[in-house]
């Protein structure tokens, strides 16, 4: 490998030919700051934030040290005045034309361009006055709003949505002072082919994109003393809600979040790992049905809504692929609603099902047809962990003060498969553990599915499970779904069964997460990071495999019959709409 020497503040640095200035001086533990810039996924050096000074030999002159790769001997200078001038004058042009209505916007503690402004010792005096065309609130979606008065331009969310998501439904519409991002032909986004996925909002610096906020809604329902308010959370939660109160990423903070749910006045605080279980009993089922009797295959996951969107606008014809079960979440509240409401004697009406996601298609998906087995729906309400975050800070709750507390029973049972359902591969790995023992009637010599984990954008495997060959694939980010099933549609491929989760990373990495700044999720792999958490929890769980959950057990014994059962079907199945582009 080539290895280029330079200097970067009088530090020596070495670093591989075609590494940027960003990236070498990184090395050298010297941050550089960046506004457009996504490692990977948007690398246009267009903001000029991140100039520097750099001597190649013929005099020092600003580059983009985002895009601008070093050379042997090269001199760089991060912060004489000339630099800090010149990041200081784009930030002012940037914020002329910025809505700086800073003490009621939600990014208004995690703002990058707030913490810039700041960092750079800008006051309220601004040098310049822009041009400021007011645009509309675009809040068409179901699940976010587009407010282009605080957008900076940057494109991370095109690239993003380009990307990474291969839906691409947003982009820079105009020219001049009128640039603006918008959809084709100004159309609302919720009349467009987005998923929902909120890989957009994930990456916004500023507040320009945000979820649609629900906690007025949960803080009515639990005020409501005829309403019996029930709680449950996805597993790749606890994984993030920590970053919020401070904790390292990472950092399993599920106890904390269990007691802080019941200060805020949840009747029952439950685990949506426990319909998690529940899920891999009723797919593992479907995909022995389908290998032994002939049906469509490969079989493909339903449990991510942006990806079920995703299918049905891009794929349409592949939806007859994807397994007939419900979400997890949608599992939980069909089960809370029929089994759970009878056991307690509440009418389903009074019962208020409230979903803690680290999704924002999961508000898209509470009001999809047939998602309402007991006549109402299945969940009243999807907030993300971002929202959750904000609900325990209203309520003047210590998070960090909390002992920790468990999930209220027997909802919130769960297994170690399906804890790991927050991360790409989980979901693959807890129906293989399951789907062995179906086939064989054994446990399998060893439920670690190591073949199906980690990041990479798709992975494949095949094992064999008595005398089947299984082949599978795992796909996270739709851009990824897409290449995977182009070759299933050309032949190029044979699988037996395929996991895709709309984002990259899976829900650990979900549109309804922390945000993480530019200066973080450049450098570090969040979904890697926050996984593990997911996967300590599932090596140190008594319980690993789905079909042993005595919850579960009890409930197909008590109510259900067996998997796959005419009342399973009913209750938790559904159906899907070849909706085409538009």
């Amino acid at each position: 490998m080539d290895m280029i020497n330079v200097k970067i503040n009088g530090v020596e640095v070495s670093a591989p030919k075609g590494t940027t200035i960003l990236q070498a001086a990184r090395m050298a533990n010297i941050d550089i700051p960046t506004l457009c810039y996504l490692k990977d996924i948007n690398e246009i050096g267009a903001c000029r934030i991140c100039v520097v000074e750099a001597d190649e030999g013929r005099g020092k002159r600003l580059v983009a040290s985002c895009v601008y790769p070093i050379t042997e001997g090269m001199q760089v200078y991060t912060n004489t005045p000339n630099v800090l001038e010149s990041r200081k004058k784009t930030l002012q042009l940037i914020l002329s034309t910025h809505d700086k209505k800073c003490t009621s916007c939600v990014r208004s503690e995690n703002c990058e361009l707030k913490k810039m402004a700041n960092d750079m010792g800008l006051t309220d005096e601004f040098k310049y006055e822009g041009e400021n065309i007011q645009y509309e609130i675009d809040d068409s979606a179901a699940h976010m709003i587009r407010d282009n008065n605080k957008c900076i331009l940057c494109r991370r969310c095109v690239a993003v949505c380009n990307a990474n998501q291969g839906v691409g439904v947003i982009g820079a519409n105009e020219r001049g002072f009128k640039t603006h991002i918008s959809s084709a032909f100004e159309l609302g986004l919720g009349t467009t082919s987005c998923i929902s996925c909120g890989q957009c909002i994930a990456v916004c610096p500023v507040g320009a994109i945000t979820e649609k906020d629900s906690t007025d809604d949960v803080l009515k329902a639990i005020a409501d003393e005829k309403k019996f308010v029930i709680v449950q959370t996805a597993p790749a939660v606890r994984a993030a809600l920590g970053e919020e109160f401070g904790y390292e990423m990472g950092t399993n903070v599920e106890g904390k979040m269990a007691a802080a749910l019941r200060r805020i006045g949840f009747d029952k605080v439950f685990d949506t790992n426990f319909a998690a279980d529940l899920t891999i009993m009723e797919e593992a089922t479907e995909l022995v049905e389908r290998v032994t009797n002939g049906g469509k295959l490969p079989m493909i996951t339903s449990c991510s809504p942006g990806w079920i969107k995703y299918c049905e606008h891009y794929f349409p014809d592949m939806t007859e692929n994807l397994s007939s079960c419900k979400s997890p979440m949608q599992m939980f509240g069909a089960t809370a609603k029929t089994y759970y409401a009878e056991k307690m004697g509440i009418d389903p009406k009074d019962m208020v099902v409230v979903a803690v996601m680290p999704c924002t298609a999961k508000k898209f998906e509470i009001g999809r047809d047939d998602q309402n087995a007991a006549g109402v729906p299945d969940v009243d309400i999807s907030i993300t962990t971002r929202e959750l975050a904000r609900l325990i800070k209203r309520c003047g709750i210590k998070f960090d003060k909390l002992a920790d507390e468990q999930f209220d029973q027997p909802l919130g049972i769960g297994t170690g498969a399906a804890v790991i359902f927050g991360a790409t591969g989980g979901v693959m790995e807890a129906a293989l553990r399951t789907a062995v023992k179906m086939i064989t009637g054994s446990e399998a010599g060893d439920i670690n599915f190591t073949e199906v984990r980690g990041v990479a954008g798709i992975k494949e495997a095949s094992y064999k499970v008595g005398d089947l060959d299984v082949k599978v694939a795992v796909a996270s980010g739709t851009a990824n779904a897409a290449e995977l099933l182009k070759k299933v549609q050309n032949g190029e491929a044979d699988y037996t069964f395929i996991e895709i989760m709309g984002c990259p990373g899976g829900c650990v990495n979900g549109g309804g997460q922390p945000q993480v700044p530019a200066s973080v999720r450049n450098f570090e792999d969040i979904r890697a990071i926050r996984a593990k958490a997911l996967y300590d929890q599932d090596a140190a769980s008594e319980i690993r495999l789905s079909h042993e959950n005595p919850a579960i057990k009890s409930l197909y014994e008590e109510f259900f019959e067996k998997p796959g059962s005419h009342k399973a079907h009913e209750i938790l199945h559904t159906s899907y709409v070849k909706r085409g582009l538009y």
